[in-house]
C-alpha cells in the first residue's frame, strides 16, 4: 500500500495490542480492505465475498488468512471461522454495510452486532477516506497512484448492553448503538482529515 499510494494512518494505537477485536471499516472502494490490512498494527482477517476467491487471487487471500463468506445466506462455515479468529485472540475485519457503497455506515447488516455480542470483542471503527474521491489516470478503477488515502482508527467500544443477552431484540439494539458510534467516528474522521 505504501508503494502505490500515500496512506496517512491516524490513531492506529487505538487498536488493542492483544486480545480479540473487530475492526469495522466503511467500504466505498475495492482498495479499502487491502489498505486496512496493509497499515493495521495487527494481522486482520476480513470476511470477503466468496466471488473474490477465484484463481490465483483466491489462493492468495486464503494464504494470508482471509475468510470466504457467502453473502446470500447465513454461511455457517464463515461464521464458525470468524468466531474462531476472535476466540484465538485475533482481529476480525468486517465491512458492516455488507457491500461497497457510499461508505457512510448508513445501513448496517446484523453480522457485526452478532459477532460483537457473541464474542464480547470490542469494535474499533475505521474510516478509509480518499480511496473513492477520483479515478486514476492509468487505471480508472483505482485511486490515482501516489495519492493520499487516510485511514483513521477510532476508540474501541462494546456493542452489547452488558446484559449478555443474545436475543433478536438485543442484536437489533446493538446494531443501533453500533450505527451511531460508526457514524460519529466517520464524521470525526472527516473533520480531522478535512475530507
Amino acid at each position: 500500500m505504501h508503494g502505490l499510494w500515500k496512506p496517512r494512518v491516524l490513531g492506529a494505537w487505538r487498536l488493542p495490542a492483544t486480545g480479540p477485536a473487530i475492526v469495522a471499516v466503511n467500504h466505498s472502494h475495492n482498495i479499502d480492505g487491502p489498505m486496512v490490512m496493509g497499515v493495521s498494527p495487527r494481522p486482520t482477517h476480513f470476511l470477503i465475498k466468496k466471488e473474490a476467491f477465484v484463481g490465483p487471487l483466491g489462493s492468495f487471500l486464503t494464504g494470508i488468512g482471509q475468510l470466504k463468506v457467502d453473502r446470500t445466506s447465513a454461511d455457517r462455515a464463515a461464521i464458525t471461522e470468524a468466531l474462531g479468529v476472535l476466540d484465538n485472540g485475533g482481529v476480525l475485519g468486517i465491512f458492516p454495510e455488507g457491500t461497497r457503497g457510499e461508505g457512510d455506515f448508513a445501513s448496517l447488516r446484523a453480522g457485526l452486532a452478532y459477532f460483537a455480542v457473541r464474542s464480547g470483542a470490542p469494535i474499533v471503527p475505521v474510516a478509509v477516506l480518499g480511496s473513492a474521491e477520483r479515478p486514476g489516470r492509468l487505471i480508472k478503477t483505482l485511486p490515482p497512484l501516489r495519492s493520499r488515502v487516510d485511514v483513521v482508527f477510532g476508540d474501541p467500544f462494546d456493542a452489547g448492553d452488558g446484559s449478555g443477552r443474545r436475543t433478536r431484540r438485543a442484536l437489533d439494539e446493538a446494531t443501533e448503538r453500533i450505527q451511531k458510534q460508526l457514524a460519529s467516528h466517520l464524521e470525526n474522521a472527516r473533520r480531522l482529515t478535512g475530507r
